[in-house]
């Protein structure tokens, strides 16, 4: 028999820096979801990728004197290895500059344009940059963007339209009729109060004022806007094209489930919606707008040093433990919350303390009672069928849970599940029944319920935390690892053999790791402030006029050649590199603030100029003995002045 089709998508990473743990969430979510559409039996395609056109990028790119390709193309890479990093198993990972999706862009717009819904005409508003939207000047807070509250732009060019308020009614039909298209529905009656009752406007989606974009190929000097290139992703890389729609394409998206962060839901069931219903497709089936991962109550920041990062998060705790923190943590509705205080905690207490402990304990008691065989159970007890009930009933929890996005509370009810099978070694205590003959024989049955229990749990963590599962079924000897097999207690097959107990999850010394996080923490804040007030330093120099000195201050500067030996980044700033050099009467340290412009590969073997006799200095915990001289360009970057390399090392200029 066919598999059943699922499509699932998430917003495409918007290509301008690398994204924080908040900004992965999307892809978390989504993967869980994918991973359990696939234990259910249906044939999924999984969507992801980048959004890499606009004037922010073309901005960013100037300003690191390379070109836009340049900058997203690693920006990408970037945002495609946290991706893998995760262990999120897309389908593909789009980019809005694959030629397969500019050529579909392009054709969406012309036919848009031709049947009347795109037209011409010019555009006078306040435009926020980082959002890429215009707004008019009551839409503004406080003269500011309302949705980042940014500074906006006043700007006037020529552009095309999409008209949106032709589409008015047929949108409000639509709502009317599907009243479970957006979840949750707090978000939906949001969207409809706020933005579609009220009236909708015209929307501009070409720019002519910049050239980073797919332009328009019956205009050129247009630039197609992120309102239609962004967003026909989600059909592009199933292979739409509107003379010949691909099989994969007719194949997955009338079964399109969206995930998206609440902060773009307006775009996406509006912008998008009617469009879909300009070219006469299939509108996609759900649509969950997420909430916020804050960093404790604030939006993480860069400004505020708050910023958390997938990779951080694995190298401490694992790629499950993240994973699980990420999906167990964000509330259906409302924001969640991270912290390494809680992070610590969820380890220690839901990972460590309860599945990993539950686990350890039972594979341990199995081979220390039995020899590490597991036999067929008999004469159960109230507690023992008590205890199969809770698991049949944690999977139908869990599958309605996820059904409806509610994922934290998927999450939990495997969590549990874990709970009650620790609690059932209290009430039964093997301990205690591996002393007598008669004991022994419950102990049969009770090891049995507690193995079979954790194949349970092992099979339902497959969504979440996929490597946890594995080990868990590994270590209790089963390949009975399928949703099909929890349709009733008692697939565990008696007489297998479990394997040797093996900690799942390390507990963490909370006390210690907070402190090394912490000053961690304060090394890249102390790092923030030392480049602001380096940049305030700069600008008000730019301002004085040269001071002059005497030829004898000049003389008590000693500028030597230095040989670089080994260098490499400094882990506690993002700014600073650690450079051993030879300086011609042996080694030295030196730390410099480059690390924005070079790679330590980049200087090693190379002979630069330093400031021989400075004294001293400490930084970032680093000893530095000296200066290496840089020229400031006029975009605030900076070049190492290089000597050739037979200018030996000690050589002395003046």
């Amino acid at each position: 028999m066919d598999k059943k089709p699922y499509l699932i998508t998430t917003a495409i990473a918007y290509a301008s820096k690398k994204p924080h743990i908040g900004n992965t969430y999307d892809v978390v979510c989504a993967d869980a979801l994918a991973r359990f559409r696939r234990m259910q039996g249906y044939d999924v395609f999984f969507l992801t990728g980048t959004d890499e056109h606009g004037q922010k990028i073309e901005e960013l790119a100037n300003a690191a004197k390379i070109t836009p390709k340049q900058h997203v193309d690693a920006v990408a890479k970037e945002v495609q290895r946290t991706c893998d990093m995760l262990n999120v198993s897309y389908s593909r990972f789009i980019r809005t500059t694959d030629e397969d999706h500019e050529r579909c862009v392009q054709k969406i717009f012309k036919k848009l344009y031709d049947q009347g819904d795109i037209y011409k005409s010019e555009y006078e508003g306040w435009y926020c940059v980082p959002c890429e939207s215009f707004f008019t000047q009551t839409q503004l807070v406080d003269g500011k963007c309302p949705d980042c509250g940014r500074e906006v732009k006043k700007t006037k060019e020529e552009a095309y339209f999409l008209r949106l308020s032709k589409y008015q009614k047929q949108l409000e039909e639509f709502f009317e009729q599907n009243p479970d298209f957006i979840q949750p529905e707090s978000r939906k009656k949001e969207m409809v109060n706020n933005f579609i009752k009220p009236g909708l406007q015209d929307l501009c989606v070409t720019r002519s004022s910049f050239k980073w974009g797919i332009p328009v190929d019956f205009d050129p000097k247009h630039v197609i806007y992120v309102w239609i290139d962004a967003l026909s992703n989600y059909i592009s890389g199933l292979g739409y094209d509107i003379d010949n729609p691909s099989d994969m394409y007719k194949h997955y998206w009338q079964h399109c489930d969206h995930i998206i962060g609440k902060d773009i839901l307006r775009f996406h069931s509006i912008y998008w919606i009617v469009e879909l219903m300009a070219l006469g497709i299939t509108l996609p089936k759900r649509i969950f707008a997420h909430p916020w991962l804050l960093f404790g109550t604030d939006k993480m920041s860069k400004s505020k040093g708050n910023i958390i990062y997938a990779d951080d998060l694995i190298k401490r705790f694992g790629v499950d433990a993240t994973r699980y923190y990420m999906l167990s943590e964000m509330p259906f509705a409302g924001d969640g919350s991270i912290s390494y205080e809680t992070v610590i905690d969820r380890y220690n207490t839901d990972l460590a303390n309860t599945i990993g402990n539950l686990v350890n304990r039972t594979v341990a008691m199995v081979n220390k009672y039995f020899g590490g065989y597991v036999d067929a159970p008999s004469d159960k007890t109230d507690l023992d069928l008590d205890l199969e009930a809770k698991s049949l009933e944690a999977v139908k929890s869990m599958s309605e849970h996820l059904e409806n996005f509610r994922l934290a509370d998927a999450c939990a009810d495997v969590l549990n599940l874990a709970r009650r099978a620790n609690k059932y070694i209290d009430e039964t205590e093997p301990w205690a029944l591996a002393k007598t003959e008669e004991g022994k024989k419950r102990l049969v049955t009770v090891m049995y319920e507690l193995i079979e229990t954790i194949r349970f749990i092992g099979v339902l963590l497959a969504p979440f935390m996929p490597e946890t599962s594995e080990k868990i079924l590994a270590q209790i000897g089963t390949d009975m690892n399928t949703l099909e097999t929890l349709t009733a207690f008692g697939g565990y097959c008696a007489g297998s053999k479990v394997g040797e107990a093996s900690p799942l999850f390390a507990r963490i010394d909370a006390e210690k790791l907070l402190k090394e996080l912490n000053d961690e923490m304060e090394a890249v804040k102390k790092s923030l402030e030392e480049a602001k007030s380096h940049e305030k330093e700069t600008e008000e120099a730019k301002e004085k006029p040269i001071e002059q000195i005497s030829i004898d201050d000049f003389f008590k500067t000693e500028l030597i050649a230095a040989k670089v030996l080994e260098c490499e980044k400094l882990k506690r700033s993002n700014k600073l590199l650690k450079l051993i050099l030879d300086d011609g009467n042996g080694k030295r340290q030196v730390v410099s603030g480059i690390a924005k412009w070079y790679a330590p590969e980049d200087l090693i073997g190379k002979t630069v100029i330093i400031v021989a006799n400075l004294k001293p200095a400490k930084l970032c915990g680093e000893v530095s003995e000296g200066m290496i001289i840089c020229a400031d360009l006029p975009d605030d970057s900076a070049k190492v002045v290089f000597l050739p390399d037979d200018v030996p090392a000690g050589a002395k200029l003046r």
